[in-house]
């Protein structure tokens, strides 16, 4: 008898140079290589998912304060999953099977459903789809109402990005935010501020011992990137439409003691803010029967 993996299926895709393995758990990107270099930090057929790496954030990304809201009047206490800070983090659906809807050689699209469950009373269809291109990866995510009554929505993913040789320490970072949520303890947001009154000013910053665990905004309409250079002049870049995207949280895995530590850079463009249940900004609501998308590309960079 063949033991599953514990991310389940894998789901490879293969575009010339270009590969993705997509795992069953989660709906999640484990591996994105292009001409065999890593684009984001993956992990093993054999391992369970490593710190979100490469999930998909549905029905909200980040964190809910104490895992309570309130909804349409309803008080809601969400499961804690972050049991050290006592929150609820990331959403519903990292852990969740996800079926193959359709897929090609370089493509597929799964989903799965959010049933009603304690703190989140509300049906929803999660799709999210890979696409690969000549250069990286097209990723999208749809939420969909399938209940009767409006539902909050939210969402984003997890890649770490891997710039090439070296690590955190080693690489530079170009994004040009504006504005910087401060975090209290818990990391929940105490105030929005100037980046570059804070000391994070991302336009063309140097990581070398730089700790970061923010979510940035204020980049603009339209079209924003995030580029990550290694000192030998690969790279990788993030896209994502500001106006469908409007916060990237960026995390630079401080783990000390552990693999981990500073190996890859979380860029997680996000549609809403941290404990956005609880503070309204930027949540979509969906009506019954609506639907939202979000996209982002990954995309390997030369100098």
């Amino acid at each position: 008898m063949t033991t599953p993996a514990p991310t389940g299926a894998q789901h490879e895709l293969v575009r010339g140079d270009v590969r993705a393995v997509v795992t069953e758990v989660g709906g999640g990107l484990r591996e994105l290589t292009v001409a065999g270099r890593p684009l984001v930090a993956g992990f093993g057929v054999d391992e369970a998912r490593p710190l979100f790496r490469g999930s998909v954030l549905a029905p909200w990304p980040n964190r809910v304060g104490g895992g309570r809201y309130a909804f349409a009047g309803e008080e809601q206490q969400l499961v804690v999953t972050e049991p050290e800070r006592g929150h609820a983090l990331h959403g519903l659906v990292c852990w969740s099977p996800f079926t193959v809807l359709d897929r090609t050689a370089s493509s597929a699209r799964l989903g799965t459903r959010i049933w009603p469950q304690p703190g989140w009373p509300h049906l929803l269809d999660v799709v999210v789809g890979y696409e690969l291109t000549d250069t990286g990866l097209r990723w999208t995510v749809e939420g969909a109402n399938a209940g009767a009554a409006p539902a909050p929505w939210g969402s984003s993913v997890h890649p770490y990005l891997v710039a090439g040789e070296g690590g955190v320490d080693d690489w530079e970072l170009e994004l040009a935010a504006g504005q910087v949520l401060t975090a209290g303890p818990g990391q929940l947001p105490t105030g929005l501020v100037e980046a570059a009154g804070a000391g994070l000013d991302l336009r063309a910053r140097a990581l070398r011992g730089l700790e970061v665990d923010h979510a940035f905004t204020g980049f603009g309409a339209g079209r924003t990137t995030a580029r990550v250079w290694a000192p030998s002049g690969t790279g990788v870049a993030v896209h994502w439409d500001a106006a469908q995207l409007p916060w990237a949280q960026v995390y630079t895995c401080d783990r000390p003691g552990t693999p981990a530590h500073r190996g890859g850079l979380a860029v997680e463009p996000m549609t809403c803010p941290p404990d956005a249940l609880n503070s309204g900004t930027d949540l979509v609501v969906l009506d019954p029967g609506a639907r939202h998308t979000a996209t982002w590309e990954v995309e390997a960079l030369s100098r």
